[in-house]
């Protein structure tokens, strides 16, 4: 397999590293200001230079700073092991420590690792079986995130992992060829859990004589790529930055998103490089980031093709030069290359619907390299992309008297309610398509997410969406003072007394509040069904 995965140890640590050193950024920040207040520049007080300071000290970039000098790991292919009852995946979640910046040991979380988990495979249809062992120092969950699958088993808030357990969840996989994933989910620790490493790739395959009928790449770690794209920000002493805004920043009245960081890392490698060896290779991209917005394109400015949101293939390839995906959207691109020729995967400045001063402070005049794409002397000739994408899923058809339900998210709330683990907002009809209607404050920056099912976007800022978010999604960033429409088809298991989620998947706000739950009921049962949940299951 291509690649050289990230040093680590795996060795215990116990608990949660001491955040001893300072970042890089902090630092930068901190010294500015300093230079200021003893030059005794003051512009409408402590506040305004504060605030200049974070401001003229927040956009980011490592484009020219970075030689590629890695190849990228390529996670290990789990299949997992088959036996009568199905598939099994044998995971085991452990602290150790890892170097992920050159000769420094970061202290770190994985699955089957010390960072990041291998990708796991399975086929529609088939049965699945985890067997998730908890070695952290601290009770944790795995959540499958945009898989359909009944609300017990999806990893939630309510599904704990206590450390020495093994959590054992079991489901049949009932929906399209799609790229998905698992991280961990509790209630207010989701962020910090997260970006100490715990995630990885869940590839979903269609039947066999189907999927090979779409024509697509599908060589695992040779044309079929995953690409976990994260950023961080490192401490001198190797730790991770969990926290985000530094106290001057906080003082300055921004860092509402947590960690912004600015060193990228792809399936866990700094620095990284990918050896291509055919004339189309597919890339699975995961924005596996806890909050920042990426706008992906190449360096020379070459077409590629969209062929799949998160939930699924589309209908037929859709040509672009730019793809935005924020915190949690995937998308599976097709690029054609020539022998010898490379490029750069960058994330130019994204458009996150927002002005002066939050654009910056939100990463919106960011740019970052993402990783160097180098071709082989000789490639392999891969099959033509077709036109039509076979098997696509269906567009979700809207009844005319279809429930029109209303979310706004604003501050780190939901209609103005912060998330209660008892509390049931929404009960729902099963098989049910709903229209949902979810507005963003003009306060910030908002990704949807809604756990078990998937969606189409019906309107986007008040308009037919464009051809690259047309597909089945599972998350969808909600621009700031905009509404986005929804065709949210509910799944088909039943259980009043078990919730699935809906949140934000800025993981800062998510921990803050914003989020909500919805039970799932047979149709004509929605009013008996109770408003409340054991906060415990």
């Amino acid at each position: 397999m291509p690649g050289v995965p990230p040093h680590g140890t795996g060795e215990p640590t116990g608990g949660r590293p001491l955040r001893t050193g300072r970042s890089r950024t902090r630092r930068r920040v901190l010294k500015t200001a300093g230079g200021l207040l003893g030059a005794g520049v003051l512009v409408g007080g402590a506040y305004a230079v504060n605030f200049a300071v974070v401001y003229n000290g927040r956009k980011q970039s490592n484009v020219g700073k970075l030689k590629f000098a890695n190849a990228v790991h390529i996670p290990r292919l789990l299949e997992g092991r088959t036996d009568g009852a199905g598939r099994l995946f044998e995971l085991k979640a452990r602290a150790g420590t890892t170097e992920l910046l050159p000769g420094k040991q970061t202290p770190t979380w994985g699955v089957n690792g010390s960072f990041l988990g291998p990708t796991l495979r399975a086929r529609r249809g088939e049965k699945v079986r985890i067997a998730y062992d908890n070695r952290l120092p601290e009770a944790t969950t795995l959540h499958w995130h945009g898989m359909h699958l009944p609300a017990t088993m999806d990893g939630g808030p309510h599904q704990m992992v206590q450390p020495g357990a093994v959590w054992k969840p079991y489901w049949t996989i009932e929906q399209p060829a799609s790229t998905l994933w698992y991280h961990p989910h509790p209630h207010e620790e989701t962020a910090d859990h997260v970006t100490r490493g715990i995630a990885g790739m869940f590839i979903l395959d269609d039947e066999k004589e189907i999927e090979e009928r779409t024509g697509l790449p599908r060589d695992y770690g040779v044309d079929d790529i995953p690409l976990i794209v994260q950023d961080r920000t490192f401490n001198d002493d190797g730790t991770m930055e969990m926290r985000g805004a530094s106290t001057l920043e906080s003082f300055a009245g921004v860092g509402g998103l947590g960690v912004l960081g600015d060193t990228i890392l792809v399936n866990g490698t700094y620095d990284p490089h990918l050896k291509v060896t055919s004339t189309l290779v597919r890339l699975r991209l995961m924005n596996a980031s806890n909050a920042r917005v990426y706008n992906f394109g190449f360096t020379d400015d070459r077409e590629f093709h969209l062929v799949a949101q998160e939930n699924g293939l589309l209908e037929r390839p859709v040509p672009l030069r730019r793809l935005q995906l924020a915190a949690a959207e995937r998308a599976e691109i097709v690029v054609r290359f020539e022998p010898g020729h490379k490029t750069v995967l960058r994330s130019f400045e994204p458009d996150l619907g927002i002005g002066f001063p939050t654009a910056r402070m939100d990463g919106g005049q960011d740019t970052f390299d993402i990783i160097e794409l180098r071709a082989a002397q000789r490639l392999s000739k891969s099959e033509p992309l077709p036109g039509r994408l076979r098997d696509a899923p269906p567009a979700i058809e809207v009844p005319g008297d279809a429930k029109v339900r209303k979310f706004r998210m604003s501050g780190t709330q939901i209609n103005g309610k912060d998330m209660e683990m008892t509390r049931v907002d929404v009960v729902a009809a099963a098989r049910a398509v709903e229209l949902w209607d979810v507005t963003a404050s003009g306060d910030g920056m908002h990704t949807l997410h809604v756990h078990g099912l998937a969606f189409n976007v019906v309107r986007y800022k008040g308009k037919r969406p464009p051809a690259h978010l047309r597909g089945a999604k599972d998350t969808v960033h909600v621009p700031a003072g905009e509404t986005v429409r929804l065709a949210v088809a509910m799944p088909r298991y039943v259980n009043a007394d078990f919730p699935y989620m809906f949140h934000c998947h800025v993981l800062k706000h998510e921990d803050r509040g914003m989020m909500g739950q919805f039970t799932v009921v047979r149709p004509g049962t929605e009013a008996d069904a109770p408003r409340t949940v054991s906060a415990h299951h």
